[in-house]
């Protein structure tokens, strides 16, 4: 048994010994949204290290929660998928996230402010679906940001694909979205609207993307969650 083991049977304790080493959950996260690639786990935890990374999924793999397989037309490259004991952890994090947004503060959740990681999830929660059938380029920019991180542009493709780019990826540019991290990233946890953000966020560009924003932005899934925290 591991130095860590709180040496208890309790199934809480033989699950945290498992679950509650630094960032293995928010790993969870990444996987149950349906992250497979080193890379893409990446970009859902920015701040991790690629050795820690590259640790944390070999545990996973050995405690039976995810299995690597090669990816399909590509057997040089690995991915992670979970196996059923893993897909049993999607209502864990469900819950989780769902506490997190009723009971820890707002003030608290914005002091932890990381444009990547909030790109990403606008990225995979996008909704094409009231998008022109049509590539559509939406440019996101943080003025108070340093040059290399100020801008980020979602690139939406006629199929419904979504692409993040963090450099300019050359295309026309549909809709221009310029506003703080803060407030952007209280919109996008549903602790603010966008009519209450209103000056706080610039657009310019197309009036039809402009005004249907509310229904393909990327909120949080736990956005709709009632804050109950004073």
């Amino acid at each position: 048994m591991s130095q860590d083991s709180y040496h208890q049977f309790c199934p809480v304790a033989m699950a945290a010994e498992v679950l509650c080493k630094r960032w293995t959950m928010l790993l969870v996260r990444e996987l149950v949204a349906g992250s497979t690639r080193f890379n893409d786990l990446r970009r859902g935890v920015p701040r991790m290290s690629p050795t820690l990374l590259s640790q944390r999924l070999k545990e996973l793999e050995a405690a039976g929660v995810l299995m690597r397989e090669p990816a399909p037309g590509e057997p040089a490259i690995s991915e992670y998928r979970l196996t059923p004991a893993g897909e049993d952890l999607a209502p864990v994090v469900q819950a989780m996230g769902a506490w997190g947004q009723r009971w820890i503060e707002a003030s608290v959740s914005l002091r932890n402010l990381d444009a990547s990681l909030l790109m990403w999830d606008m990225r995979r929660n996008l909704d094409p679906a009231p998008l022109p059938r049509r590539r559509v380029t939406v440019r996101f920019r943080y003025p108070e940001l340093p040059a290399s991180r100020r801008d980020y542009w979602l690139v939406v493709e006629p199929d419904g694909a979504v692409d993040l780019c963090a450099a300019d990826p050359g295309f026309e540019v549909d809709l221009f979205v310029t506003t703080d991290l803060r407030t952007m990233t209280a919109v996008w946890m549903g602790l603010e609207t966008l009519e209450q953000a209103g000056m706080k966020i610039a657009l310019d560009g197309s009036r039809e993307l402009a005004a249907t924003m509310r229904r393909w932005l990327g909120f949080s899934v736990f956005a709709r969650e009632p804050k109950l925290a004073g």
